[in-house]
């Protein structure tokens, strides 16, 4: 690979890594929001289906690039990433925690009680959060590289929604299940959370292996790369 092209691999992998830092920082930024995403009034074990946290929308994009990281990079830099960006998240919550803490002036357009209502973090729900999408995002990678290891770089739509669907499941369910047991959430709201994020996150996910397979060819037109071929930077 010459110098040059050694050069833009390395640019891109940064562009990805802060498109992959900023959803995963995002999301905790407003998962306080919650929204209704479907056209029919539908209910699932007492919850409306698809009533869900405007968290949840940034997640899929996270999946998504470190499943082109992975192809493309490999699992050593796709997991690089990962702690990168859990870092950088529980740096960001502590800045707010600080930012919290500091007394608003008179004359401050944002006064403390409406900055601690937007802003005011539950320690508990970021680590939940944290500890369910770490684990998530570890074996997405291993699944993904499993698959992509058996097929010889073949069938890159298998080993993308295996990988996701698979990583989705633990994250929903961790995560609501630690929120849950330390009473943030009501265990009888565990299963209906659980289904409408999870069937939120896959649908998404498979409506994103078209997007996968664009960059993916554009990767391997770009720096003349075989299905099992990796960029090493």
């Amino acid at each position: 690979m010459t110098k040059k092209k050694r050069e833009l691999a390395k640019n891109i992998y940064l562009l990805l890594a802060s498109l992959f830092i900023t959803s995963l920082v995002v999301s905790n930024l407003i998962f306080q929001k919650f929204f209704y995403w479907y056209p029919f009034d539908l209910n699932i074990f007492g919850n409306r289906l698809f009533e869900l946290s405007v968290g949840i929308l940034p997640y899929p994009i996270t999946f998504l690039i470190t499943d082109l990281i992975s192809e493309i990079y490999g699992k050593k830099k796709a997991n690089q990433v990962v702690i990168t960006g859990i870092f950088a998240s529980f740096f960001s919550m502590a800045i707010l925690l600080i930012a919290n803490g500091v007394p608003a002036i008179e004359n401050s357009p944002i006064d403390d009680l409406t900055f601690n209502k937007v802003f005011a973090l539950s320690p508990i729900a970021v680590l939940a959060s944290m500890i369910a999408y770490l684990l998530a995002q570890f074996v997405d990678i291993r699944i993904y590289h499993f698959w992509k290891k058996l097929t010889r770089g073949k069938m890159l739509w298998l080993r993308n929604n295996f990988s996701t669907f698979s990583s989705q499941l633990i994250d929903t369910v961790l995560v609501v299940g630690l929120l849950s047991f330390f009473d943030i959430l009501e265990w009888s709201l565990f299963w209906g959370l659980v289904i409408s994020g999870f069937l939120f996150k896959i649908l998404v996910a498979a409506l994103d292996t078209p997007i996968l397979y664009f960059f993916v060819t554009v990767f391997r037109k770009t720096f003349d790369l075989e299905p099992q071929d990796e960029l090493e930077i």
